[in-house]
């Protein structure tokens, strides 16, 4: 629990809970133009998004849907592995617009899995939005179409994203220290 707290104490903090809130209020202009008249099926990805949905849902003012899908390479790990699909949503998907909600687009490799599950569903059109974009060049798969701010190539946790399994509550995106401390 000590090497927990210090590496809370050690980070660097890249955004606060103001620069979060615009960037999510941007969101949700942008999406509010975009599916007014959709009546879309919102996925949120379990676990790490759950708090970026729960502060987006409020800024938009169009009719929806919320349910829950989640996938996850992480687990209590800092290093991605294999999928591991924990929960498929309730609602049908076929023929609905489709919006997942997820934290970061680091590699691509799960909202990938997550578009050509929606895909083989039956969903009419399949968009994401993320909170974080990692700024690195080895991504796969389709980009975000909606990104709210982005980070260095470095381990970020906050804001619904975790350090082993822990500070998915800290008040803010932080990156772990480059030496590890």
């Amino acid at each position: 629990m000590k090497q927990l707290q210090q590496i809370f104490d050690n980070a660097d903090q890249l955004y606060n809970l103001e620069q979060i809130d615009s960037a999510l209020s941007t969101l949700a202009e942008q999406l509010n133009q975009q599916f007014a008249d959709s009546n879309p099926l919102l996925l949120c990805v379990m676990n790490g998004s759950v708090i970026t949905a729960g502060h987006l849902l409020p800024k938009l003012n169009f009719l929806l849907e919320l349910d829950y899908i989640h996938v996850t390479r992480y687990g209590d790990k800092t290093v991605g592995g294999d999928l591991s699909w924990l929960h498929q949503p309730v609602s049908e998907l076929k023929g609905r617009v489709v919006i997942l909600i997820e934290d970061i687009f680091d590699q691509g490799i799960t909202l990938e899995a997550l578009r050509q599950y929606c895909e083989q569903e039956g969903a009419k059109s399949v968009s994401c939005v993320t909170l974080i974009d990692k700024v690195h060049g080895n991504k796969m798969g389709i980009t975000p179409e909606f990104i709210g701010l982005t980070v260095p190539d470095r381990y970020v946790f906050g804001f619904g994203m975790d350090y082993k399994g822990y500070w998915r509550n800290a008040p803010g995106i932080y990156a772990v220290r480059e030496d590890g401390l």
